[in-house]
């Protein structure tokens, strides 16, 4: 399987605009954060980072730290834009800013795979704070959007009023995601497209432990028996655990046999903005056709 890469280029409201040392410089809006990257091995194009804000990461592995401020920044959040979509962005103590702005490709290529379908539905899982949701439902599709967290499901509602689409067809669930999977699939339900974006670890809304490990190879399994031959899409990522995108790609090679189309894996990056270097910061693994 020969390995892609999927590119997300800067945009008005957002920028990676240099790394390096373990460290990036990026601009949300008005606002610019420096935040930890491990992958940023390299030396900096610039040492001259002027920002809004620093994530100062903690001594432990899994993840803590703190923000600190040379200048003030709305603690309530500040609206961003991708095309045709309006968010809130906001400092999260788990150093990013309330969404991904490597996903930017994802949403574009979903797009193009329902584009022409007559009355798409697609399922979002884990979807967090629902940028992803309202990019496709702003095309006109059909979108379920399923998340454990009570907080992340209420931000996605209020993105959608900030966007203009609280009448867009959407359900917004907070549900375990492999239990509802696990039901669309004894009710006999079926989707145009999947994208989900499991976390290494996570519990769902009654204390279901999610292990990433673990759990993946039966979500994916009872995400295709929610697709069929007039399906167009499964889009899956993977952020910070020891995996590969060949083993990723390797799980839906062999989950999609039976359907034909394409399976391809591969890198998301983001493009450097001060050298045009490419930043790696998850792997996918995608079935379309």
């Amino acid at each position: 399987m020969e390995l892609q890469t999927l590119i997300g280029e800067p945009w008005a409201d957002y920028g990676l605009i240099d790394s390096g040392h373990g460290r990036k410089l990026e601009r949300y809006g008005r606002f610019r954060f420096i935040r930890p990257e491990g992958q940023a091995l390299w030396a900096p194009a610039s040492d001259d980072w002027r920002a809004q804000g620093e994530f100062v990461p903690g001594s432990d592995e899994d993840g803590g730290g703190r923000w600190e401020y040379s200048e003030p920044v709305p603690r309530e959040g500040w609206p961003l834009k991708w095309d045709g979509v309006t968010f809130t962005a906001q400092n999260t103590p788990f150093r990013h800013l309330g969404f991904f702005p490597d996903m930017a490709p994802v949403w574009s290529w979903m797009r193009e795979r329902v584009a022409g379908v007559d009355a798409p539905e697609c399922l979002n899982l884990f979807g967090y704070t629902g940028v992803g949701t309202l990019a496709m439902a702003d095309k006109g599709v059909k979108m379920v959007h399923v998340d454990a967290s009570k907080k992340s499901v209420e931000a996605a509602r209020a993105n959608a009023v900030l966007s203009g689409m609280s009448d867009k067809p959407v359900r917004w669930m907070i549900d375990d995601c492999t239990k509802f999977v696990a039901r669309e699939v004894r009710r006999g339900r079926r989707y145009d497209g999947i994208l989900l974006d499991p976390p290494k670890y996570g519990r769902g809304p009654e204390g279901e432990v999610w292990k990433l490990e673990e759990g993946l190879p039966n979500l994916i399994a009872d995400c295709r028996k929610l697709l069929d031959a007039e399906s167009r899409f499964l889009f899956l990522t993977v952020y910070a655990v020891r995996m590969s995108a060949l083993a990723i790609g390797e799980l839906l090679r062999q989950a999609f046999a039976d359907l034909g189309g394409t399976v391809e894996a591969g890198e998301l990056v983001v493009r450097e903005e001060a050298r045009g270097l490419l930043l790696p910061t998850a792997i996918f693994a995608r079935w379309s056709r």
